[in-house]
């Protein structure tokens, strides 16, 4: 069975767990190396993704992750996940350190505050079909660039809409890549009840695995 690692250190934790397990895999929370050593794969989900570097060091994970991801370890990361997912930072706080992986420059909190969360339907061929996903941003990132490895997997088309007005910012914004194995999403799929973004990554988990 696969198996899939969800950083249990802040986020939305449960809800990935739940949605992955609805899939197929089993989960397990990774807080330690030695959990870590026990996955095909990792999910890094949202939160303050300076507070997850600061968390990671501490409990002598940011190591061993970046090994395992260098290594081929697929990875998905949800808004600060992305961040971390991110080779370069930009509005980066002082000393804040990413996992890295994907030639992506990430700028930080970039459509806002809090008071500034806003949803959107996104054009997401990747999923398969037709049908738009559903996206929850909240202090949510964009990628200002990518390099040639990575691959645009979804933009914000039009303003996005936060309480019935238009929040004119997010037009044109980068917010789904995917590198190889690594998949990130400036957005919470989990909070949405699509499992789709869930499924695409279990696709590439189990195409690594194969």
């Amino acid at each position: 069975m696969t198996v899939i690692g969800v950083l249990a250190l802040q986020g939305d934790v449960r809800e990935h767990r739940r949605i992955m397990e609805s899939l197929g895999a089993r989960t397990v929370a990774v807080r330690r190396p030695t959990e870590l050593d026990q996955v095909d794969a990792l999910i890094i989900p949202g939160g303050e993704s300076t507070t997850i570097d600061k968390l990671l060091r501490a409990f002598e994970l940011a190591e061993p992750v970046r090994e395992r991801i260098k290594r081929g370890m697929p990875a998905y990361g949800s808004c600060a996940g992305m961040i971390l997912l991110a080779d370069c930072i930009e509005d980066g706080i002082s000393g804040q350190q990413t996992l890295g992986g994907i030639d992506m420059t990430v700028r930080r909190n970039a459509f806002g505050r809090q008071v500034d969360s806003f949803e959107a339907d996104l054009a997401f061929p990747a999923l398969g079909g037709d049908r738009p996903a559903h996206a929850v941003f909240i202090r949510a990132p964009w990628v200002q660039d990518v390099g040639p490895e990575a691959h645009v997997l979804a933009r914000v088309a039009g303003p996005g809409r936060n309480g019935g007005r238009n929040v004119e910012v997010a037009d044109g914004r980068i917010v789904a890549v995917r590198q190889g194995a690594l998949l990130a999403t400036a957005f919470h799929p989990e909070l949405t009840g699509d499992e789709r973004v869930h499924r695409l990554f279990l696709d590439i988990v189990k195409e690594r695995k194969g």
